[in-house]
């Protein structure tokens, strides 16, 4: 029975920029979510004292994005049902 319900949905994946200061997190969408999501993880564990400046590229209702690297709190990639 549970089988039916899931066959009409697909998976969309997205990366959660958690920022400093900020209450909800960015929801962003890449072509390649896994790719951008380890690229941002090695940011926030290498992160030092100096601050550089990140710009994205994305798929979804955000289209560029900008912020420093010493301001990212966490990261995280999210699977959400999408109705086909």
């Amino acid at each position: 029975m549970a089988q039916g319900f899931s066959q009409g949905y697909k998976k969309k994946v997205s990366v959660l920029v958690f920022l400093k200061g900020t209450l909800a997190p960015l929801v962003l969408y890449f072509d390649n979510p896994q790719e951008e999501y380890a690229e941002l993880s090695e940011i926030v564990r290498t992160q030092g004292s100096i601050s550089k400046l990140i710009e994205k590229n994305t798929t979804g209702p955000i289209k560029k994005v900008a912020f420093l690297s010493n301001q990212i709190a966490a990261v995280a990639i999210q699977e959400e049902p999408v109705v086909q």
